[in-house]
């Protein structure tokens, strides 16, 4: 595909997976119109940058579908001044979406391949707000912690107790929670200590491995 191909191809997510099925946040919707999503891809998947499926990358992992990004990133109500934290930064999408709507972005990714490969994206596309590292990330990032708003991108049975506990008051954690094949997307609100929970949509992801 050419550029002009993939902005055809960009206005049809936008239109047919996005709009169509409940995203309605202005902002989230112009940050998936912004970011070059065939940026973030294989070689091998180039030209089905923006088809309505998640995509294999290296390391066995998968950049989720567009509209799976777009409704996690909707959840997390994102007004700018936010420091967000992402489990599972894979091909860096996702990182590159949040930072176009949040103050700073803090990712960890527990493949340094893919953590190299997102920050030499990232690097060339601009971005400055995000900030990468390799390591655990059940574990969270405690020394950067709290945490406005965290996300992961990767499916466990319940949500690592490390997380929460990094989670702001007030805040919302963005997780797919239940069994390999099957998950919930949930929304977990951070009120007066405890989890306050709203479920989003079914959905499957890699698994989340870690010590937690």
């Amino acid at each position: 595909m050419d550029q002009a191909e993939f902005q055809t191809a960009k206005q049809q997510m936008l239109r047919k997976q996005l709009r169509r099925r409940g995203i309605h946040d202005p902002k989230v919707l112009a940050a998936m119109n912004k970011v070059p999503r065939e940026r973030f891809v294989s070689r091998q998947t180039h030209n089905e940058a923006y088809a309505d499926r998640a995509l294999a990358i290296d390391c066995g992992q998968t950049i989720s579908q567009p509209y799976i990004v777009a409704l996690m990133t909707q959840a997390l109500e994102l007004s700018g001044k936010e420091i967000v934290l992402e489990v599972g930064t894979g091909s860096g999408y996702q990182a590159a979406i949040l930072a176009e709507l949040a103050r700073e972005v803090f990712t960890i990714e527990r493949y340094a391949k893919l953590s190299k490969q997102a920050a030499a994206t990232l690097s060339a596309l601009g971005y400055r707000n995000v900030t990468l590292m390799v390591g655990d990330g059940t574990l969270g990032w405690a020394d950067r912690s709290p945490f406005d708003r965290i996300i992961v991108t990767a499916a466990a049975a319940e949500y690592p107790p490390a997380l929460f506990k990094q989670l702001d008051e007030g805040g919302i954690l963005v997780i797919p929670l239940g069994g390999r094949d099957y998950q919930t997307l949930q929304a977990i609100r951070k009120a007066a200590g405890r989890p306050r929970t709203v479920s989003l949509s079914a959905c499957r992801f890699v698994p989340l491995v870690g010590n937690c």
